[in-house]
């Protein structure tokens, strides 16, 4: 299959978790490739960030310096391509990864428990599911039968739907209550899709049920970091493209991609570097400017600027060492804060607690010291074994995802420009803005490139 002639060479353009999938699965089947990456380290989005801190303690300044993620991400049972690669660059799924049955508990802004979903460890897949379903606390009896029909209408219609609607109105034409709503269906929506429940797509929705409940009890089981996504994802997979040989150029900015007679010029800086195939792997808005000399990719910047984008606000709020929640993971309720993970129980950083919010809303018209001062109150008054925190800190991403809204058009993979293939998310089609699509996506466009090369041999 292997074409070794010296011309051959891909270069992909973005070192995210979309460019470094493609990377390796090139890389394994040796297939000389260069990364270029803007920023001063691999991971675009999922990767760890380190800050220093100076606060006050027992009437002592201390100075910290700290690794937090420039996002909390949850995986799940279903993400088989992002669990692949991790096997295939040596990452040990046991050490780095908490691998929890799904369960959802949200409490209320006065920490009573508002909803409890777990799945029944005693009976078999899928009526496990089924039964964490009818047993869950929250809902009424009338409500627990009336979710277990629609997922059952789900299953016996594969979870296709012949028309693409706003979630809302779906959930809505199938009787399902405010409550819950508000309980199950719109937590899972925000978490999975980043998009609120009145323009989120339904077909995409569904489709990520199917790949949670259908296929596996496992595919439903929820996937925990245990360190930051630097030392999970994007190092190890840096060593293992090193390994490979694949070249990797930080701080290389492509300004330009121009087509020639038999391959690309990419200039990068100030030098210029012909290859033969390019995977453009950045974010959206840089794609677009990428591809602004290449005329028959038109279409594409078209409905690139189609694209509309949510926020992802991850407030960090330091405890004294000894504070713990009960549970790693906590949904809230009638509040901003969304979800609450204790990094102390999942990664050893102790009395650490990461709040989301995902998806626009009230929030956004706080500043951030001030949301900071909100949340911290929500968390007191829901856990009240919060003590005073000694520091918070929050990160705003303003265009963290697309919106995944219905009916929307998605460049695909495969452009119409030969040779050239974009990754990411957002191309990845039923399928939200996720760890798992951005590695389907390079996944894909790496298979393009040996399916050019295998056919270039024949």
């Amino acid at each position: 299959m292997q074409k070794s002639a010296p011309n051959i060479h891909v270069a992909i353009i973005g070192g995210g978790l979309a460019g470094l999938s493609a990377a390796a699965l090139l890389a394994e089947k040796g297939i000389a490739t260069t990364i270029f990456e803007a920023g001063t380290q691999l991971g675009g989005r999922a990767r760890g960030v380190e800050f220093e801190f100076e606060f006050e303690f027992e009437f002592e300044f201390n100075k910290h310096t700290i690794t937090l993620d420039n996002g909390q991400h949850i995986l799940l049972g279903a993400y088989s391509e992002t669990l692949a690669l991790l096997n295939k660059v040596g990452v040990d799924e046991a050490s780095a990864l908490m691998r929890l049955p799904m369960t959802m508990h949200l409490v209320g802004p006065s920490g009573e428990l508002a909803f409890q979903l777990e799945t029944s460890k005693n009976v078999a897949f899928p009526f496990n599911q089924l039964a964490g379903f009818l047993c869950c606390k929250g809902l009424s009896i009338k409500e627990r039968i009336s979710v277990v029909r629609l997922m059952l209408k789900l299953k016996n219609a594969n979870y296709n739907m012949a028309l693409d609607t706003p979630l809302n109105i779906l959930l809505n034409l199938e009787n399902q209550s405010p409550n819950v709503i508000k309980l199950l269906w719109e937590p899972l929506c925000l978490a999975a899709l980043n998009t609120p429940l009145y323009m989120a797509s339904s077909r995409v929705f569904l489709h990520i049920l199917k790949e949670t409940f259908s296929k596996s009890a496992s595919n439903s089981d929820f996937l925990l970091p245990r360190q930051d996504l630097s030392q999970l994802l994007s190092k190890p997979i840096a060593r293992y493209l090193s390994i490979k040989n694949v070249n990797i150029l930080l701080e290389h900015s492509v300004k330009s991609i121009k087509q020639l007679t038999s391959g690309f010029s990419i200039l990068a800086k100030n030098r210029h570097y012909e290859m033969s195939h390019v995977i453009l792997a950045t974010a959206p808005a840089n794609a677009k400017s990428l591809i602004a000399d290449l005329p028959k990719l038109a279409s594409v910047a078209q409905q690139i600027d189609q694209l509309d984008y949510q926020p992802i606000v991850t407030v960090y709020v330091q405890y004294a060492s000894h504070i713990k929640l009960s549970k790693s993971m906590f949904g809230l309720v009638d509040c901003m804060s969304q979800w609450v993970f204790d990094r102390g129980l999942l990664c050893g950083q102790h009395g650490l607690m990461a709040v989301i919010i995902s998806a626009e809303g009230k929030h956004q018209a706080f500043t951030q010291a001030a949301l900071a001062l909100a949340v911290i109150a929500e968390l007191q008054r829901a856990f009240p074994q919060l003590d005073q925190p000694l520091w918070h800190k929050v990160i705003t991403e303003k265009r963290a995802t697309f919106a995944c809204k219905a009916n929307m058009q998605r460049p695909a993979s495969l452009s119409p420009c030969p040779n050239l293939f974009i990754a990411g998310d957002y191309t990845y089609a039923d399928y939200p803005a996720t760890l798992e699509a951005a590695v389907r996506s390079g996944v894909i466009c790496a298979n393009y490139v040996m399916a050019d090369l295998l056919a270039g041999t024949s």
